[in-house]
């Protein structure tokens, strides 16, 4: 578009009122130096349906937080900026959101700043061994081949920042350690930076255990998605049992993402919907009592 152009905007009053916060925002993101994309653009008309379009031209265009000098990050939605904000002001911090909201990644990247600009010594990433009721005593291979395939991911948000050689190397040398949240008991992590993973499929117990573990100058993140658990039903999670007994603790801080936080392939987002109202219309026939037969035969 030229410079001293304009937009005419024709529709319903609501819609057009709509569109022009939408587009206000976005140039208020551009008049910071952001190039809007149509991500941005989907995000922002998402906050508008909502609306939430205050101050979203500034979350939008959030400087970079840099990791090291050739890698840098940024909030993409204002719940990954508050989720950021948590990360750099909290020694504890709960991220609770559906798949595809950042949870892990944004998790990964401020351990690896962490350490790379030693704040902490060493970086510890776990998760709990629990994947549709599968026992690792029945999986075949040793101890390591067992529980590689819980830690994967894990590994898939390192090797993102971080080279396979140098993850090798911080490794041998004991600063970062990948691990089935098992190996957490009886362990205390001093001047650690600790990342609880899959935290819906922990037990209260487990929960307890590792929170427990911090030491000093210790930075832990627990992240888990309360929609897809994995435990027998009938107990408990940890994840959800800590976001109650946790909110309003000093130093402690509960991000809640959202749907719209999505930032995977759009398809994500609409998959999240569907199961969104597929489960809360299950629920709703769930609770009905049966239709009782007014002409049965005496």
């Amino acid at each position: 578009m030229d410079r001293g152009a304009k937009i005419l905007i024709m529709g319903d009053e609501s819609d057009t009122a709509m569109v022009g916060g939408v587009l206000s925002e976005l140039l208020e993101a551009v008049r910071r130096g952001h190039t809007p994309d149509m991500s941005d653009f989907t995000y922002a008309l998402d906050e508008a349906r909502q609306k939430r379009t205050s101050e979203l031209g500034a979350v939008l265009s959030e400087a970079p937080r840099a990791l090291r000098r050739d890698m840098q990050i940024k909030p993409r939605t204002r719940g990954q900026k508050a989720y950021l904000d948590a990360l750099k002001n909290y020694d504890v911090t709960l991220a609770i959101g559906p798949a595809g909201t950042g949870k892990t990644y944004l998790a990964v990247a401020a351990a690896v700043s962490a350490l790379l600009n030693k704040d902490v010594n060493r970086l510890v990433l776990t998760r709990p061994a629990v994947e549709a009721g599968e026992n690792l005593g029945f999986l075949p291979g040793d101890l390591e081949q067992k529980v590689h395939p819980y830690i994967r991911p894990l590994y898939d948000a390192l090797y993102a920042m971080l080279d396979v050689e140098r993850v090798r190397r911080l490794i041998e040398r004991e600063m970062l350690e990948i691990a089935p949240l098992a190996f957490m008991r009886g362990r205390t992590l001093d001047h650690s930076f600790a990342i609880l993973d899959e935290a819906q499929n922990t037990t209260p117990e487990q929960m307890k255990m590792f929170l427990t573990r911090l030491g000093e100058g210790a930075q832990a993140v627990i992240t888990g998605d309360i929609t897809q658990i994995d435990l027998p039903r009938g107990k408990e999670s940890g994840l959800v049992e800590a976001r109650r007994v946790l909110r309003g603790t000093p130093g402690v801080a509960i991000v809640e993402l959202e749907r719209g936080d999505v930032v995977r392939h759009p398809l994500v987002q609409g998959i999240v919907d569907a199961y969104e109202v597929y489960e809360a219309a299950e629920a709703a026939n769930a609770s009905q009592p049966p239709d009782s037969d007014d002409n049965t035969d005496e």
